[in-house]
């Protein structure tokens, strides 16, 4: 999947903070921290994964429509969007 360098620098961006949120849930998990701050930190980080993910998706189908005219040069077929985007949902 080719996605222009403006949207992979902020899907970078986004996933090493998801890493450092990781990092932290480990960290509060051997301390002993409640259950229910653990899970909160879980579900802050699921979300900022599957933001990243939607954005990658997203670049790749305003490149699409952008290429729409230069059908069969690479782009993904309908099918694979879908699977993509149906990976995340």
């Amino acid at each position: 999947m080719e996605v222009c360098a403006s949207a992979l620098s902020d899907v970078n961006k986004r996933l090493r903070r998801v890493q450092g949120q990781i990092g932290g849930i480990i960290q509060m998990i051997e301390d002993g921290r409640q259950c229910t701050d653990v899970l909160t930190q879980i579900a802050s980080a699921s979300r900022a994964l599957d933001r990243a993910g939607f954005k990658l998706v997203a670049t790749e189908l305003r490149q699409c429509l952008a290429h729409s005219g230069d059908a069969g040069q690479g782009a993904p077929s309908e099918q694979e969007l879908e699977r993509l985007f149906m990976a995340l949902a």
